[in-house]
């Protein structure tokens, strides 16, 4: 795909992001990574709702700005995502409501952030992880998703909002939204005692369509001992 085309691929999915109310005012970033190892990646206080594809930062393999406007501060972020995921070609960053919400809560796991609640936020985001507050453009961010060697492809910033790898921008940007459906399944169910998917029903997934999960990777490490 042109490179044309994909400064118009991420200016469609950033105004589809934020019409439904994914990312609010002039939050969220997205960035793709490109052959020659460059980056597009969208301005530092751009709606997602209003992009112009011209404008859209253009950067170097080495992180430099190229053309376009000044990029996200969040880049470290991205870069730290990029560099332990080798498989990720795009990352999609929201300030989404009900999965901003859930890194508040007192009871979640940051090994796994939600629990095994439907296939679909398996097969689309994995397992995800939480790691702790940093302010926005805080290059502290980028140690700590650094410190997860790659395991997930969604991350949770606490009282931020989701960091989200995939193959593809429409990847990352479907397990985006996964997360945040199921974000919102998990508050919506809170304390009721849920019925979650069991080990039965995870191995199955797993299985049946070749999923990595960071629990279960464990689970082959030790095996192989």
């Amino acid at each position: 795909m042109s490179e044309t085309r994909l400064r118009e691929e991420i200016c469609r999915y950033g105004r589809s992001l934020f019409e439904r109310g994914l990312t609010p005012g002039s939050s969220g970033n997205i960035s793709l990574r490109l052959d020659d190892g460059g980056w597009l990646v969208t301005p530092t206080n751009a709606s997602l709702g209003f992009l112009d594809p011209a404008r859209i930062s253009r950067l170097d393999a080495e992180g430099r700005l190229v053309s376009g406007d000044k990029p996200t501060k969040e880049i470290p972020l991205h870069s730290a995502l990029y560099e332990t995921r080798g498989s990720a070609r795009a990352i999609v960053h929201l300030h989404s409501t009900h999965t901003v919400a859930l890194t508040m809560l007192p009871e979640i796991d940051p090994r796994a952030a939600l629990p095994p609640m439907t296939p679909y936020y398996l097969m689309r985001a994995g397992e995800t992880a939480l790691v702790p507050y940093y302010r926005p453009g805080d290059p502290a961010v980028a140690d700590a998703i650094r410190g997860l060697a790659g395991k997930y492809s969604s991350v949770l910033l606490a009282n931020h909002g989701p960091v989200v790898g995939g193959e593809s921008l429409e990847a990352a940007v479907f397990a985006t939204e996964e997360l945040e459906e199921t974000a919102k399944l998990y508050l919506l169910l809170r304390n009721l005692n849920p019925r979650y998917l069991t080990p039965a029903q995870v191995d199955d997934l797993v299985k049946a369509f070749g999923l990595e999960l960071p629990s279960h990777q464990d689970h082959e490490d030790h095996d192989h001992g």
